[in-house]
């Protein structure tokens, strides 16, 4: 069982502590980590959402993504995120934190009120390398700033419909001068 520290509406620690289906069924506020692989050409790796999962099966997303466990570092939550979704290892070194995001969404019976650590990780990754957590991750390709562009200006074509993962990774692209 997953358990996460539970937020005021303005990203503050209450002290409590829930599990993840109480925080999803209730809407309580918590907090999940982000990040895009960039490659020395500006290139961003993406992951595939397995079919198992039950928010946007088979679409694309950011390279990695989860929640952040109660009393866990945002920038430990990617860290481990990383290595169970792709077989990657990473550092502290390895990785900059840009910004926070918050998406409140209802899909079905979950409530997703989450404040968003957004990282970014300047890396040459072989394909051949990774090892996908199955159950998480069907597929994951190298995307140029271009096709992506297209795809969110196509109605999230094929990516998660999840706005607040693309405008960050615009601003890296715009700000960063991936």
């Amino acid at each position: 069982m997953e358990n996460f520290d539970v937020l005021n509406e303005k990203g503050e620690f209450t002290g409590k502590i829930e599990s993840r289906e109480k925080c999803h069924k209730n809407g309580l506020w918590h907090r999940a980590v982000y990040g895009f692989i960039f490659n020395k050409n500006g290139d961003v790796l993406l992951q595939k959402r397995s079919k198992y999962k039950k928010l946007y099966p088979n679409l694309w997303d950011a390279t990695v993504g989860g929640h952040i466990l109660a009393g866990e570092l945002s920038y430990q939550a990617l860290i481990r995120e990383i290595k169970e979704e792709i077989g990657i290892n990473v550092n502290e070194q390895d990785i900059k934190y840009l910004m926070c995001t918050i998406d409140s969404d209802v899909t079905e019976d979950i409530v997703n009120n989450h404040f968003n650590d957004g990282y970014i990780i300047i890396k040459d990754i072989d394909i051949e390398d990774i090892k996908l957590q199955e159950e998480e991750v069907s597929d994951i390709r190298w995307f140029t700033k271009q096709e992506i562009y297209e795809r969110i200006n196509n109605n999230y074509n094929g990516i998660t419909p999840r706005s607040g993962v693309w405008k960050f990774l615009k601003i890296c692209y715009e700000k960063g001068g991936m």
